[in-house]
């Protein structure tokens, strides 16, 4: 969103001195929130708005006056698009095939191509415009995750109807083969055996039931603050023989949300109990909360801020193979996981319209962070 600027009457404009007029004209220019750079029509750069900077990696200073074609060498249908514009006058836009790598990671844009055209008609360059759109696709990913998830617990709650039942006769048949045998005998071991692993199936089952058919959110106003703090003092206690440290980062300034405290309990239990199985002995578990800006979530023709919160540890992290996994079911890298905690994870985080992505660096650590509206 570009911050809203007040427009200067014309009459004021034109009785500018042409300096003024040049340094108003560059105010609004850099005040646009979409990166903006002008092209000449030899393909040399003549403005670069601190926008372009961000988005592209390039000072003004590097880009002012250098060959576009030369600074955006690895982006070929972006060096396409203005290209074609500057020939023939045609504005163009692409939202969908335009990445910059300039900053040392791929970042998705949206570009609009503008012919720079003088009152007499002349074409002597090409405005471009380019938009950050890496919220847009994380959030169109968020959604497709979500529709999967929803496809598969429907699936997974026909099989454990079905399961349900005939587990429960085998435990029964268990229990009453353990009456059968002495005190003492070799034979209990296998009978108890089967009773704890149908009840782990029988664990197995109520959450796939939970993931295919939630209870219903039970909304009121909720202080993430407290949710977090007494999860943390619990989980120190846990921890009370490892050298783990708890680092809070809290921003004070966030009000109450309007959520299911249970459910947002049980999120964030999770997510913090995750990464203290992830270090061993000691390590460093950070738990933080900020507003962002970038962020906005439609609502009733209003727009909801939202509210990002981040659980980071520096274990050894999840390997890349692994990371586009961790959500589907039955997935799960540590022994003994049923791999259904980061599935109805992320099916809370849905159903509170929000979303939660993973970051993980092997060898240094992963960060999940979990972002929710805002509403107040």
């Amino acid at each position: 969103m570009c911050p809203k600027q007040t427009a200067m009457p014309t009459e004021t404009v034109n009785g500018l001195h042409q300096k003024q007029r040049d340094d108003y004209y560059a105010t609004v220019i850099d005040s646009v929130g979409d990166g903006v750079i002008v092209i000449d029509s030899s393909g040399l750069i003549t403005l670069c708005n601190p926008a372009a900077e961000e988005i592209s990696g390039f000072s003004r200073k590097q880009a002012q006056g250098a060959e576009f074609a030369k600074l955006f060498a690895m982006e070929t249908t972006l060096l396409e698009i203005v290209s074609k514009t500057i020939r023939t006058g045609i504005t163009i836009s692409d939202h969908e095939n335009v990445v910059v790598r300039s900053t040392g990671r791929v970042t998705p844009v949206a570009v609009t191509c503008y012919p720079l055209v003088l009152g007499s008609g002349e074409h002597i360059g090409a405005i471009l415009t380019i938009k950050d759109i890496t919220y847009i696709r994380e959030l169109e990913a968020a959604v497709r995750q979500a529709d999967r998830l929803s496809t598969l617990g429907t699936l997974a709650a026909g099989l454990a109807h079905e399961v349900k039942n005939p587990l429960g006769g085998i435990k029964g048949a268990a229990q009453l083969m353990e009456r059968e045998f002495e005190p003492g005998s070799e034979l209990l071991d296998y009978t108890r055996v089967m009773i704890r692993e149908t009840d782990r199936i029988d664990h197995i089952i109520r959450e796939l039931l939970e993931l295919a058919s939630p209870r219903g959110l039970k909304l009121a106003p909720v202080n993430l603050h407290k949710i977090m703090g007494d999860i943390l003092l619990l989980q120190k206690q846990s921890v009370s023989g490892r050298e783990i440290i708890f680092i809070s980062n809290f921003d004070p300034s966030i009000p109450e949300i309007i959520a299911d405290e249970e459910m947002l309990t049980r999120l964030f239990l999770n997510l913090i109990r995750n990464a203290i199985d992830a270090m061993s002995d000691s390590g460093r578990l950070t738990v933080s909360s900020r507003v962002l800006s970038d962020y906005y979530m439609a609502k009733k023709e209003r727009h909801s801020r939202m509210v990002a919160i981040e659980v980071t540890d520096d274990g050894p992290g999840i390997p890349r193979e692994d990371l586009e996994n961790i959500w589907t079911p039955f997935f799960s890298t540590k022994s003994g996981g049923t791999g259904l905690g980061l599935t109805i994870c992320h099916k809370i985080v849905s159903e509170h319209r929000g979303m939660i992505k993973a970051e993980s660096d092997p060898g240094h650590g992963t960060k999940f962070t979990v972002l929710l509206p805002l509403v107040q």
